[in-house]
């Protein structure tokens, strides 16, 4: 049996249980909050009307897939998952809310459990694929994301294995997505191109489209894992644990990209060094230094971020924020110009990568970033925070939508916030109504 064929197997035979329905039930939340702002109006996106003008979903589930993708990712809010080395749900999710609106009978058993197969596979996928695939410049959410949210469109669609397998083919000849789009409304854009051709693949699988069953997944690790990748981690225990429980989701509580997080964490521990009656003496300050892994600094690359949406991918602007405000809030991470003061502490900000510290490639989950204040009277203060610390924080997905809620009606946020946890098959419904407006 084929590397295709197994894997189509065990995305339909594989079943999960209340615990991980429990933490498939926080991503919906998490994706909520990261989801509403946009769709609502409360925080601008200049890339909505066109995608919503190009790509218009009144009579397209493919195009309310990617409507829905893009606005999740919109922010670069939602939740990061490990070994995918990206955003699972926003891909995973939007195509299943798309298949859901067009076919109201799905339960949500049956929603929750093809979303907990869809972040098994895009955890898989991120190991199957080995280290290189990410370095080389490819957008794990879009590339491994359109795959991974094709399974999980067929495990609700009930597909057979045959047009499993076809589909997970037409799914990876679709799958692309560079990096270098960081910072800009395309990367957004990549998780609604993903959604849509998840859609588009097991819709066309289940019309009776002829694609190759076999060997196009596994062309596709080939192709795209530059002699790295392990077809077989795509197989082995799956749903032991399960990819959702364990190293789970990651639910970000800054709105910028996860690889800024344990340097503002970092910063906030040193600013409680520099404060006085009146604040932060942030005049004090010379220089700063930030030093990581080789290569950890791949994905938040922009050194001088000219608006927020760049700087969500600024080591320089999110450490300079954290010391000057200690937080990193949405309203300075927006299509809006940089904040000058923000900016020009920023400027001070020097990378220094480790060359002591194994590459970030290897394995990010060792990544840390270690920040050094140097001050004008000579004295020098550092501290380091770990990715593991960063991660093994809580962050309350029910009280950050309902801070995401605040700006909306108090009756319309109501309802988004009561159907949230999804209690029944009605309240899947009636949430995915709300959100396809």
């Amino acid at each position: 049996m084929s590397l295709t064929a197994q894997l189509a197997e065990l995305l339909h035979t594989r079943q999960p249980g209340e615990q991980e329905r429990h933490h498939a039930r926080d991503g919906v939340t998490d994706l909520l909050a990261s989801m509403v702002p946009v769709l609502y109006g409360s925080v601008h996106d200049s890339g909505l009307e066109p995608v919503i003008h190009v790509y218009p979903s009144q009579h397209s589930t493919e195009n309310l897939a990617l409507q829905f993708g893009y606005l999740s990712h919109a922010l670069d809010f939602d939740d990061y998952h490990a070994t995918f080395r990206g955003h699972p749900t926003t891909v995973v999710l939007s195509a299943l809310m798309a298949l859901s609106h067009k076919a109201p009978a799905v339960g949500v058993q049956a929603f929750l459990d093809a979303y907990i197969v869809g972040v098994e596979l895009a955890g898989r996928l991120g190991k199957a694929i080995g280290t290189r695939h990410y370095s080389a410049g490819f957008h794990s959410t879009a590339t491994l994301g359109t795959v991974a949210a094709t399974g999980a469109a067929c495990r609700l669609l009930n597909l057979t294995l045959s047009q499993t397998q076809i589909a997970l083919g037409l799914a990876a000849t679709q799958a692309s997505g560079l990096r270098s789009q960081f910072g800009s409304a395309a990367k957004p854009l990549h998780a609604g191109l993903a959604a849509r051709s998840a859609v588009g693949s097991a819709l066309l699988a289940q019309a009776g489209f002829a694609g190759q069953a076999d060997g196009v997944v596994e062309s596709f690790l080939q192709a795209l894992g530059f002699g790295a990748e392990q077809p077989q981690q795509l197989l082995e225990g799956w749903g032991a644990p399960w990819r959702i429980v364990s190293p789970g989701l990651e639910f970000k509580r800054y709105p910028t990209c996860g690889g800024t997080h344990s340097a503002a964490e970092a910063a906030f521990v040193l600013r409680e060094q520099l404060l006085t009656p009146d604040g932060p003496d942030i005049g004090a300050i010379d220089h700063i230094e930030v030093s990581f892994p080789p290569g950890a600094d791949t994905a938040p690359n922009i050194i001088a971020p000219r608006n927020g949406v760049e700087a969500r991918f600024s080591l320089e602007y999110v450490i300079a924020d954290a010391l000057i405000n200690g937080s990193v809030a949405l309203e300075n991470y927006t299509e809006q110009p940089v904040k000058p003061h923000i900016a020009a502490l920023a400027a001070r900000v020097s990378r220094h990568p480790d060359r002591t510290a194994p590459a970030d490639e290897l394995d990010p989950d060792l990544r840390f970033h270690r920040v050094t204040l140097l001050l004008r009277n000579g004295q020098r203060l550092s501290h380091c925070v770990t990715r593991r610390e960063t991660a093994a924080l809580p962050t309350n997905v029910q009280a950050k939508l309902h801070t995401q809620l605040r700006a909306l009606p108090a009756s319309l946020a109501e309802r988004i916030f009561e159907d949230a946890r999804l209690a029944d098959d009605a309240a899947l419904q009636r949430l995915i109504s709300l959100l396809s407006k």
